[in-house]
């Protein structure tokens, strides 16, 4: 694989390689309701253990980095309610909704390098169990694991998970996720020393005593003394993904975030938050560019212009409006049922929905003549969801890509299907070639049978948080490390030449010493 000295360049620079996930969940459809009704498309079947094992092995075989699995703890139950789930149920959007982690062991045995983002909410479990199934996950994948943090924004949920209690406010539940991340990163990073595991068959010690230690956290929110109830995993802490762009969420993510997913429908219009997030992340001391931030992207592949867009309107026919409308009320929070089909949407009564669709025509100028309606709405939000779908050869696609890269800055993609899997399988077969004809996309893993966090950033042997993330800081080490995990090359200790399993030696991600994919 070529260093990034070999890359094609841009004023001087190397090229971005691209970072491409692909964006499911543990439902049919996802972003394109009713697209199950497809002859082809195959969603439905995910209650079945194969059907994502194959998943995971088609998009290995592309070289995807990962899997992003979207999820949510309620249906959308706000358009024609309150509460009114029918529409959801009646056309599958996202309904039901199985639980993600279950199923990324039986992806990660399929597969050696393929990487896995599930997201789960701080709201509604204890950081002390959660991080336990972390931590066992990123051990059963040989760290091949991510979390995409969440705070939870639907009442539906809420309703069932609090109690009675109701759904804390936006900020409040931010505050709570803050300090959720100080008791994970002390349960995964302080909690036992980095040789503490010695499985010494002769003296009978499987783990000493005295590297295992309480955290004692005392917070406004959480008492959680511990220590963490498993040793520390590959990663110790998993890729932390995030997808808010609030006031809050980007200042969580300026602090935490290794991967930002962004969703709209142009470069413009998450250039200024992906700014603002960059200029946070440095004046916390991070590195802007260790925060990779991936757009939505739904692309229709066709060899020509003519047979992508015909493509295009063959899945749009299978879309179901109710379903679209549906997934628009829970992301949005506004109920679209009192408006009609064709009433243009710019002049209805409703601030929040004057001001959401002025933000589409000005990013979005070309769709229906600039003309939205509740039709047109729906109808965009078929194929895809919410944000950028682009239709077209090739060429042409990739050209999009590189405008969201030149005019957002955005890292790469999180790659949403229309069909389940034509839409990747037209990714691998018919894009991938091009972007790599462009230099835009790597011909194999950086590290084969490496960790998601070495893949995502092609730093071999990094393991472990960049040293910028405030995770990093908090691992125990053993005195004799310089910090950072086990180095896989021969190491000299005393004068004597030791290898990597008899010296156990530590060394930290050294830019100058480290060689990038």
């Amino acid at each position: 694989m070529a260093n990034k000295s070999d890359r094609p360049t841009v004023n001087g620079q190397p090229k971005k390689r691209l970072i491409l996930n692909a964006f499911v969940e543990m439902c049919s459809g996802h972003q394109s309701p009713g697209l199950w009704r497809h002859p082809e498309d195959r969603s439905s079947n995910f209650n079945s253990v194969q059907h994502w094992v194959e998943l995971a092995q088609l998009l290995e075989a592309g070289h995807f980095q990962g899997m992003f699995i979207a999820d949510v703890l309620g249906g959308y139950d706000v358009y024609g309610g309150p509460r009114y789930l029918d529409p959801a149920i009646k056309s599958g959007a996202q309904w039901p909704v199985n639980e993600p982690l279950a199923v990324i062991p039986a992806m990660a045995a399929a597969t050696k390098s393929l990487g896995f983002g599930a997201t789960v909410s701080t709201s509604y479990e204890q950081p002390y169990h959660l991080a336990r199934r972390m931590s066992t996950i990123d051990h059963l994948t040989g760290g091949r694991v991510g979390w995409n943090v969440v705070t939870g924004y639907l009442d539906s949920a809420a309703r069932n998970l609090t109690g009675g209690q109701g759904q804390a406010g936006h900020d409040e539940r931010y505050a709570m996720c803050e300090e959720y991340m100080d008791v994970v990163y002390k349960l995964w990073n302080s909690s036992w020393r980095s040789d503490s595991v010695r499985l010494n068959r002769k003296t009978g010690i499987y783990t000493d005593p005295g590297l295992v230690r309480e955290i004692n956290h005392v917070g406004k929110y959480f008492n959680v003394p511990g220590p963490h109830f498993c040793q520390p995993s590959p990663q110790r802490t998993p890729v932390i993904l995030q997808a808010g762009t609030s006031k809050a969420g980007k200042a969580f993510a300026a602090r935490h975030a290794e991967l930002i997913f962004v969703s709209q429908h142009s470069p413009i219009a998450v250039k200024k938050s992906i700014a603002d997030i960059r200029k946070l992340a440095s004046e916390l001391g991070r590195d802007p560019s260790h925060i990779k931030v991936l757009a939505k992207f739904a692309p229709i592949l066709g060899r020509t212009k003519e047979e992508a867009e015909a493509k295009y309107a063959d899945y749009v026919q299978y879309g179901d409006f109710d379903g679209a409308l549906a997934l628009f009320g829970g992301w949005t929070g506004v109920d679209m049922a009192p408006y009609k089909d064709d009433e243009e949407l710019r002049y209805v009564e409703s601030n929040a929905v004057r001001s959401y669709v002025e933000g589409l025509i000005n990013h979005a100028p070309d769709v229906n003549g600039g003309k939205w309606t509740k039709r047109t709405l729906a109808e965009h939000i078929m194929v895809g969801g919410l944000g950028a779908t682009s239709v077209g050869t090739p060429e042409m696609i990739a050209d999009e890509m590189e405008r969201w890269v030149r005019e957002g800055d955005v890292d790469g993609f999180n790659i949403a299907y229309a069909i389940m899997p034509g839409t990747f399988m037209d990714v691998i077969e018919l894009l991938i070639p091009e972007l790599r004809k462009r230099g835009l996309f790597w011909d194999d893993y950086c590290v084969p049978g490496g960790t998601y966090r070495e893949n995502t950033f092609e730093m071999p042997g990094q393991a472990e948080p960049l040293p910028d993330h405030p995770a990093a800081a908090m691992v125990w080490r053993s005195p004799r490390s310089s910090g950072g995990q086990t180095n896989g090359v021969t190491s000299l200790v005393n004068g004597h030449s030791e290898s990597k399993v008899e010296a156990e030696i530590e060394v930290g991600f050294d830019p100058v010493l480290t060689q990038f994919c």
